[in-house]
């Protein structure tokens, strides 16, 4: 499956990125191709591009804060908190996993 998400926790430090490196590697463990754009205090790194969004199956948002999410417009999309990110990552993919 091809992925993409995007994380961002209310102060922008620890928890998205912590995050975004479980999504990568708990989807790279599951054979998934995943891409995670980041929104912290450093801004915008790893910026998804509108053909990476065009290709993903499926759309994580592991936001604690309000993002905007006209990109993301007729994807099939999960919106979780990242510390469900974090601690439930492989549940989270589970559920991907079965909506297939």
């Amino acid at each position: 499956m091809k992925i993409v998400g995007v994380c961002a926790c209310t102060a922008g430090l620890a928890h998205t990125f912590m995050a975004q490196k479980k999504l990568l590697s708990v989807g790279k463990e599951r054979g998934h191709f995943v891409n995670i754009e980041t929104q912290g205090s450093m801004g915008v790194e790893n910026e998804l591009s509108i053909e990476d969004i065009k290709d993903a199956d499926f759309v994580i948002l592991a936001t604690d804060i309000k993002i905007s999410t006209d990109r993301f417009v007729g994807k099939k999309v999960i919106k979780v908190p990242t510390n469900v990110a974090i601690k439930g990552t492989v549940k989270l993919y589970e559920k991907l996993e079965q909506s297939i």
